[in-house]
């Protein structure tokens, strides 16, 4: 059995994860994602470098045998990266951008075989499109505090999953870690995805 370490504090991807029955050992990067060295990184560029960092964050703390999955998510719109709004002023205009339009939810993914000493790194990308929501909707959905913290001001799982209209792509990179791309990288390590599994 191998053991897996999520190297991150969102609920959303352990929640993937042990949507698939994987139960994941948590430790957190603590990494500073506004630091400004990644200010001129391409939204693309910027979630594989975070995921990376992230993921060696915790490489040494991390048991001998295990593997590392750092994640990262950034929305990009008209070419530029959305982040967490963090404050509700930012969280309702960032809404009013993207009522009716779309953009592109990139997830960089980092993971690190320390047992092989190998490392993997890819990106998932899929292409979100939002309804057209009223002032009233826009404010009652940020008063929730659920897009505050989250890339992009918004959640496919939560509360404005009703605000979005079509999706291209994977589902689960959207949440936060592609589980299709995450499979396609354990495999190339060698690994089958059931031995991830706590049985």
């Amino acid at each position: 059995m191998i053991e897996l370490i999520l190297a991150s504090a969102s609920p959303s991807r352990l929640r993937l994860l042990e949507s698939v029955g994987i139960t994941p050992k948590v430790i957190v990067s603590g990494v500073n994602e506004e630091a400004a060295e990644f200010a001129s990184l391409t939204p693309a560029e910027l979630v594989i470098a975070l995921a990376i960092l992230k993921a060696h964050t915790v490489k040494d703390i991390a048991p001998a045998n295990s593997l590392i999955i750092g994640c990262d998510s950034t929305f990009e719109f008209e070419g530029k990266s959305l982040g967490k709004p963090e404050t509700k002023e930012n969280a309702i205009q960032r809404c009013k951008q993207l009522s009716g339009q779309s953009g592109y939810l990139h997830t960089g993914h980092c993971l690190i075989d320390l047992k092989q000493g190998v490392e993997l790194s890819e990106k998932s990308t899929s292409k979100v499109t939002f309804a057209q929501m009223s002032d009233e909707e826009i404010v009652d959905y940020v008063n929730s505090g659920e897009p505050l913290q989250v890339a992009g001001g918004f959640t496919l799982d939560g509360l404005s999953s009703a605000f979005i209209t079509k999706i291209e792509g994977d589902p689960s990179g959207i949440i936060g870690l592609s589980l299709p791309l995450l499979r396609k990288m354990i495999i190339s390590l060698g690994y089958s995805w059931p031995e991830l599994k706590h049985k």
